[in-house]
């Protein structure tokens, strides 16, 4: 039986165990909920034994459980693949505005609706029914390149023991080439693959003046005012290009070839379509950039809060003692986030007036950026793969948010390929998370393809 004939035959069963994994609230944020991560754990485990894979695992961490697997190829000359996902899924709240139970699975139409039925699940489970697929077409008993399979249970509660967990098990993660199934696609009818994520790293920048609030009347104009200081800092953060005036901010930034900005520029994409999902009526950003190359390949800095002095009711004429602001920067191939908070903390030192006092809280020591190489025959044998399944070009996207790709590209050394079917309307993170049926259904055709021709480019 062909790939696409097998993955018909079995859409019912596939659906069935989907449903019943989405029905385990695997919620790790919510530590009322931890049992349930280790039993949706527990669930993909025994799914994954029963597909065919000799060694399958339950992996503890010093917080909640990954699942991982593997499946070796006949031919010990074969590339190693591993496959990145999670079982964890977001808190569901506000709970009034599902219309559906988000832990009872309910299709309608071609669309399946339950929390973490696209983020991750879905796109998780797809690869055990593609594996089955290509077996099912080639008559072998293993598939064509060693398969491993990682699934973490706290991604959605920030991955806060995954690296560690790579490095202590790195020898076993050994791999030619990661595959990241948790991303989105441009549009059903648009294929795509996401091609590189940013990184992110975040400050709290407090300014403390006089020890208390001074009487505007008696002390205005003759000390430093730590709210005027801290509005000079932030509006000094850009040029008048929307450029990043950090100095150093971008050292060793990556630029975007020309052909990855060419294919971008080919995808159907409307301004006046996407303002209204960003509930604004301009955009803004760094010159000589399109819109979606600014969220997507260039570095940014954005003030997300800042507060300080009399807020309340009524005018309270005063020098505040203190002002504070959180601002975050979103970052792209070639920034390092230690780097990057030296240059911050340098801006804001050197531009405090005598007077002040500036303290700075990193959270944490941030994530850095990833990229898959677009010249990669792994990259090439992806987007064959979806090609093959989809009958249509496939084009290239970025993504600006930021997850633990990185680290899986840090700590194991392999190249990233993004092979994902989720889509931005599946309302993930959202009341009412849907994935589209027929899409999981060629992801499934798409990983069956993709070991075939990632074995095909080693013999190349």
């Amino acid at each position: 039986m062909d790939v696409r004939g097998y993955i018909e035959a079995h859409r019912d069963e596939f659906l069935s165990s989907l449903k019943e994994w989405l029905a385990i609230p695997s919620i790790s944020a919510d530590p009322a909920h931890a049992d349930d991560v280790r039993a949706s754990a527990r669930w993909l485990a025994d799914h994954l034994t029963a597909t065919g894979f000799p060694t399958v695992e339950v992996w503890r961490t010093p917080g909640l459980p990954a699942v991982y697997a593997e499946w070796p190829a006949a031919d010990p000359d074969a590339p190693t693949v591993l496959v990145y996902g999670h079982h964890d899924v977001q808190p569901v709240d506000p709970v009034g505005e599902w219309e559906t139970d988000p832990f009872t699975p309910t299709e309608r139409g071609t669309s399946l609706f339950a929390r973490g039925a696209s983020d991750d699940k879905g796109q998780v489970l797809f690869h055990a029914l593609g594996v089955r697929a290509a077996l099912a077409e080639s008559g072998a008993d293993a598939p064509p390149v060693t398969l491993k399979l990682l699934v973490e249970g706290e991604e959605e509660s920030g991955s806060v023991h995954f690296a560690e967990l790579m490095r202590a098990n790195r020898e076993r993660l050994a791999c030619d080439v990661a595959v990241i199934s948790d991303t989105t696609m441009w549009a059903a009818d648009t294929p795509s693959m996401c091609v590189g994520m940013r990184g992110v790293t975040d400050v709290e920048i407090n300014l403390y003046g006089p020890s208390r609030d001074l009487h505007s009347g008696s002390f205005g104009g003759a000390v430093p005012n730590p709210l005027k200081a801290m509005s000079d800092l932030l509006s000094g953060l850009h040029d008048a290009d929307g450029r990043i005036a950090v100095p150093g901010f971008y050292d060793g930034v990556v630029e975007a070839s020309d052909e990855e900005r060419e294919l971008i520029a080919q995808l159907p994409f409307e301004e006046k379509e996407w303002l209204e999902t960003a509930a604004s009526t301009a955009t803004w950003g760094e010159a000589g950039y399109s819109t979606l190359e600014r969220i997507w390949l260039r570095p940014t800095a954005e003030i997300n809060g800042m507060w300080g002095g009399h807020t309340g009711a009524g005018g309270k004429t005063i020098v505040p003692r203190s002002a504070h602001a959180k601002v975050s920067f979103r970052l792209v191939p070639g920034q390092e986030p230690a780097h990057v908070q030296d240059r911050v903390r340098a801006y804001v030192e050197a531009g405090v007036p005598d007077g002040l006092r500036a303290e700075l809280e990193f959270g944490g020591p941030g994530v850095r950026a990833c990229a898959s190489d677009l010249t990669s025959s792994e990259l090439r044998a992806a987007r064959t793969a979806m090609e093959r399944a989809f009958g249509a070009r496939v084009l290239y996207t970025r993504e600006g948010g930021s997850g633990p790709e990185a680290d899986i590209a840090d700590v194991l050394g392999a190249p990233l390929v993004f092979v994902a079917v989720g889509l931005d309307e599946d309302r993930i993170h959202a009341p009412n998370e849907k994935v589209e049926v027929p899409l999981l259904l060629k992801g499934a055709e798409s990983a069956a393809y993709l070991w075939e021709e990632l074995a095909a480019a080693r013999r190349a």
